[in-house]
């Protein structure tokens, strides 16, 4: 049992992880901004109300923590896309104030939600495993590989520890369809409001998709372990085209949505999947959720609450 501060714990993945850490016994307390209710389901989690910006506010959060888990992100893709200086400024710059606090507060160890699906780039390549190059095309990707040689610097200088998540692409309840991120929620909530998809190229570029509370299960349990390399991907490990997901939305909701193509942005990445194979050898087996089991819970969340 550990004393665990989760950054942007009221979030979509970071709201599953508290569950998942509480379950295991853990001690949760979560930072996050706070305008209405938690969307964790477990009891006896501690709240900090504070801003990721103001310094005071992380430093009083983190104060007497073991372990942080930084899962808080200023920006999302199209954001860092359209202005890059506001992931510097916020992302970059906030995540490293964060670690110089942790250092000076004493906290064991560090996590951070990486992207696995951005930091290794636009390469013709099966799968990527946690040894090959990190060559980000876009700056959401960017940014992210900047925070984990950040991570590297605070634990060579000071100790730190720290342990990168490259995440794929999760999907799943609690995430919100209005967002520009998470083209799962997205496609569903256009499909009950009966409008069109829109599609980037041809269908063909894939991803590999998590189900949200698998990620969640991975990274409490490797919390809970303690790992032993400072980089893990956490996938499915499986790898879908988006054509192939839009007929697994068919075949979920019955309902065949207009399709609208249009032409890939040039920092697209054309194909995604992570080899999971470090987390499944040292931590596993774990089972995931299938594709089409996942969508069919995120679809009845949305249904229920008319999104």
């Amino acid at each position: 049992m550990a004393d665990i501060l989760v950054i942007g714990g009221n979030g979509f993945l970071g709201s599953h992880l508290v569950d998942a850490l509480v379950v295991r016994e853990h001690r949760v307390t979560v930072f996050d901004m706070f305008s209405g209710t938690s969307h964790w389901a477990s009891e006896g989690v501690d709240i900090v109300d504070g801003n990721f910006l103001n310094i005071a506010d992380l430093r009083r959060a983190v104060h007497g923590k073991q372990i942080v888990v930084h899962m808080l992100s200023t920006t999302d893709p199209a954001i860092a896309e359209n202005d890059p200086i506001v992931d510097i400024r916020t992302n970059i710059l906030g995540s490293v104030e964060l670690f110089q606090i942790c250092a000076d507060e004493g906290v064991e160890h560090v996590y951070f939600a990486s992207s696995g699906g951005t930091i290794y780039g636009d390469r013709d390549q099966e799968s990527f495993s946690e040894e090959d190059l990190t060559l980000p095309v876009s700056p959401y990707g960017i940014g992210k590989l900047a925070i984990e040689n950040y991570m590297r610097f605070f634990e060579r200088k000071y100790g730190l520890r720290s342990t990168s998540f490259r995440i794929s692409n999760p999907y799943g309840t609690r995430q919100n369809p209005h967002k520009r991120q998470g083209i799962i929620p997205i496609f569903l909530r256009n499909i009950l409001n009966n409008k069109p998809l829109t599609v980037m190229g041809d269908g063909t570029m894939f991803r590999d998709y998590i189900y949200v509370k698998d990620f969640a299960n991975i990274v409490a349990t490797i919390i809970s372990t303690g790992p032993s390399q400072p980089v893990y991907n956490v996938g499915s490990g499986r790898g879908t085209t988006v054509n192939e997901l839009v007929d697994a939305m068919v075949n979920v909701t019955g309902r065949h949505p207009v399709i609208e193509y249009r032409d890939v942005p040039s920092t697209y990445v054309h194909g995604s999947v992570l080899d999971t194979t470090r987390i499944q050898n040292e931590f596993g087996p774990f089972e995931m959720t299938e594709l089409e089991v996942g969508i069919q819970r995120t679809w009845q969340e949305i249904c229920e609450h008319g999104f």
